[in-house]
This record gives structure tokens, C-alpha cells and sequence, in this order.
């Protein structure tokens, strides 16, 4: 459904809105952000306009004045649309499309569209049309109004032959009705892989996890593709990633993880659409380490750290354990990647790093493998040698410290993940 919301070609003047209070760079950075945004979803932006405006237009965003001044310079520029860099209400884009005479999308809608080109599996394809399908519901008349106007009328994809000869009230209803019916379709479909996915992450509970969390195009695939050494999507492009791809990466001769790459995040990411992909960051929640990937080049990340860490709080995530790459060092300053790297050495929770140019990723599996040490129990047990199966999943997967035979019994001091000796009752088996 990404075509209704925007065309897959036109020529595009961006606009944003600076409000009092904020920061002199933070209108600008919002605005090349929606230019980046843009140019995935192939937009050609011809003009971009920050607005300083004391409060925001309820019924024009910008005002009617200034939307007036936007039609005049929309001819000039041969622009086919306007794009917002916030969402805009139904009615403020039905007033400001009445005196443009243009096409008005905001940031929500360019989003949806970039995901509706990126999601690849079904997984994904069923999130994002939950998502449009919520952002188009409040929007349904306008989009009737819009169809109205065109020769012998249309409807929408999706609803049949309805409204040939125009809109109609009960018409409106009735394709409203075929919405929600859809949303509580893709709800429960979402709910049912939810209960997939949480079955093969318990087959996995023996395993340390660690979760790339970070904001989009930070790096976090390249970050996945250098440490596990697999083919993972790597593209210079906002939201290249989706759906969560889970990797078994080897820290050394004894310790295994699995890393999870998982949808970037983003400002003012729609919150329809947030929750439409909660399924995804569900890895991110069974996670025994985060991977927050920063990209340390962006001379403002620290409103992006910000930006990741409300979504984690939102998830239940602030407390979980977590460390802090500085990705794309080699990009700070030339020929600085060792002294980028060298001022994060002696920090706990922090590292930085260069993916791309793999820097310092030793010096990162360490520090991941300190977090999974953390987790491990050195204990002494008796084990009968009739629990064949049991010695052979400790001496595979624990460091055998010391072992002897009693009778019947193996005699062991071993080290090992704690989740496993949860996962196989280990306690039973404790020498007194």
C-alpha cells in the first residue's frame, strides 16, 4: 500500500518548522534527516524551508499566509508535492493541499513508504501494513476526496470496486469498517508469530544474547556483518534493515553468543508504527546485553543516544545491561581512528570502534565476552555416569575445571553459563 502514500517519483519541497526554545541546529539537523528520508523513498528535494513560527497553525500548520507564499513558490520550483517534517493532522493537510493545489505528505507518510519498500519477509510485509493501514484509517475521507476527483472515481487497493460514483457517507463507513476488520486481522497474525518467536527463543534460552540496538543507519549491520562474517544487508540508506536477523558469532574457543540486529530507530518514529513492530524488538527485550551502536561521526549523537534510549525505556530496557559502541570512528577527523579509539580504551561501558574498517573489533568480542563471564557459575558436582547425555552437554558446552570418579559417579568442578545450569537443573546434582 506504500504508493498510495507517496509516488514513487516527484520533485519535493521540504519544510520544517523551528519553535521558540529550540536549539539553532536542531530545526536544520530535523531537516536533513527528512532530506535523507526523502532520498530513499526517491524523492528529488528541489527546496527545503525551515519556518520560524511562534506556536504551530492548528487548521494550516504553517499558516494560511505562509501556505499561500508555498503554492507561488511550488510553481516556481515545478514541485509536485510538499513534505513535512512533522505529522500533520487530516485537516491541516486537506486545508493546506485546498490552497496549494499540491500533494502534502508528512514525515510519517515518507516512513511508511521507505518500510513498505524494505520489508522483505512476511514478518515485516504484515507490521507495515498494520501500520499504513492505522495511518490511512483517520485519513480515509481525504483519500475519498481524492479519488472523487478523478475521472469515473477509483478505490482503493484493497477494497474492491467501491465507490465508482463517489464517496458517500455509507460508503465511508462501510470501507471503515473493512479497515479495522483488516487491522484485527494483522493484529492477530502478529500476535500468533509473537508466540512463534517467543517458543524459538526459549530453545535458545542456553545461550548468551546480545540485541544491536541503535538509531538507523548508526551501523548496526555493518557492526553484525564484521563480527559474525555473514552476508547481513548492508546499505547507505535509512531503515535499510527491518526484521531481526539473529547470527551465532564465536567470542573464542569456548564461548558462543547470538547477535540480533534489529530495526533502527528514529525521531518522532510514528507511534502506530512503533507498535506495529513490537514483535520485532521483542529480541531486543530477551537480550542479555545490548549493543548500543552509535554513529560517533554525527557531530550531534548525543540527541540520537537520547532519542534510542526513550524507545528503550519505553521497551522496559533502561536497566538492562548495556554497552555503548562508538561506531564509524574513523570518520571523526582523518587520520584520528587510533586516538578516537585509544580515548574509549579505558572506558567500562564504552568502546569505539570502526565496522567498516574493522577497528578495535577484538578489543569489542572481549568486552562482550566480559559480560557473558559475568553470567557463568563455577560449581562441584556428582553426576551418575547413567546421565550419559548431561556429561556430554557439560564437558561441550562448560570449561571442565577438575574431574573424578566415586562408584557410580562423576566428580566435576565446572564452569558454565548460568542459564544453562538453569536450563538443566544443575542444582540436583550439587555435591554436599
Amino acid at each position: 500500500m506504500g504508493e498510495e502514500f507517496t509516488p514513487r517519483s516527484n520533485r519535493a519541497i521540504l519544510i520544517g518548522v523551528a519553535l521558540p526554545g529550540m536549539p539553532s541546529w536542531e530545526a536544520e539537523d530535523s531537516l536533513d534527516e527528512l532530506g535523507r528520508l526523502a532520498d530513499t523513498a526517491e524523492l528529488a528535494a528541489v527546496d527545503r524551508i525551515i519556518q520560524p513560527r511562534r506556536r504551530i497553525d492548528p487548521a494550516h500548520y504553517i499558516g494560511k499566509g505562509k501556505a499561500a507564499e508555498l503554492k507561488q513558490l511550488a510553481i516556481e520550483r515545478e514541485a509536485d508535492m510538499i513534505v513535512f517534517d512533522n505529522d500533520l493532522s487530516p485537516a491541516q493537510m486537506r486545508n493546506l493541499e485546498n490552497i496549494i493545489k499540491r500533494r502534502i505528505l508528512d514525515r510519517s507518510a515518507v516512513i511508511l513508504d521507505i518500510f513498505s519498500r524494505h520489508a522483505r519477509t512476511h514478518t515485516a510485509q504484515i507490521q507495515v501494513e498494520l501500520a499504513q493501514l492505522n495511518y490511512l484509517l483517520p485519513r480515509l475521507t481525504r483519500y475519498w476526496t481524492h479519488l472523487s476527483r478523478q475521472a469515473g472515481g477509483g478505490a482503493i487497493r484493497g477494497m474492491g470496486s467501491a465507490g465508482v460514483r463517489g464517496p458517500g457517507e455509507t460508503q465511508l463507513e462501510i470501507d471503515r469498517r473493512l479497515i479495522r476488520r483488516q487491522i484485527n486481522t494483522l493484529q492477530a497474525k502478529l500476535k500468533k508469530i509473537g508466540k512463534q518467536m517467543e517458543t524459538t527463543r526459549k530453545n535458545r534460552s542456553g545461550i548468551f544474547k546480545v540485541a544491536l540496538v541503535g538509531y538507523t543507519n548508526a551501523g548496526k549491520s555493518t557492526l553484525m556483518r564484521a563480527l559474525s562474517g555473514s552476508d547481513v544487508l548492508v546499505q547507505d540508506q535509512l531503515f535499510a534493515t527491518l526484521d531481526s536477523t539473529t547470527r551465532a558469532v564465536d567470542l573464542d574457543s569456548r564461548h558462543k553468543i547470538l547477535l540480533t540486529d534489529t530495526v533502527g530507530f528514529i525521531k518522532r518514529l510514528p507511534h502506530h508504527l512503533f507498535a506495529s513492530f513490537r514483535a520485532t524488538l521483542e529480541e531486543a527485550v530477551e537480550a542479555d546485553l545490548l549493543l548500543h551502536v552509535v554513529d560517533l561521526s554525527f557531530p550531534h549523537c548525543e540527541s540520537q543516544i537520547d532519542t534510542v534510549n526513550k524507545v528503550l525505556l519505553d521497551l522496559g530496557l533502561e536497566d538492562r545491561p548495556t554497552l555503548t559502541v562508538y561506531n564509524k570512528a574513523d570518520q571523526v577527523d582523518p587520520g584520528r581512528a587510533e586516538q578516537t579509539i585509544a580515548a574509549y580504551a579505558t572506558h567500562e561501558h564504552a568502546i569505539a570502534v570502526s565496522a567498516a574498517k574493522r577497528l578495535n573489533l577484538d578489543a569489542l568480542r572481549e568486552k562482550i565476552l566480559s559480560y557473558s563471564v559475568a553470567e557463568e557459575l563455577t560449581l562441584d558436582l556428582q553426576v551418575p555416569q547413567a546421565e550419559g547425555r548431561l556429561l556430554a552437554h557439560l564437558h561441550q558446552q562448560g570449561e571442565i575445571i577438575e574431574e573424578s570418579y566415586i562408584n557410580n559417579e562423576v566428580c566435576l568442578r565446572v564452569r558454565l553459563e548460568k542459564t544453562w545450569a538453569e536450563r538443566w537443573q544443575l542444582k540436583r546434582f550439587i555435591a554436599n
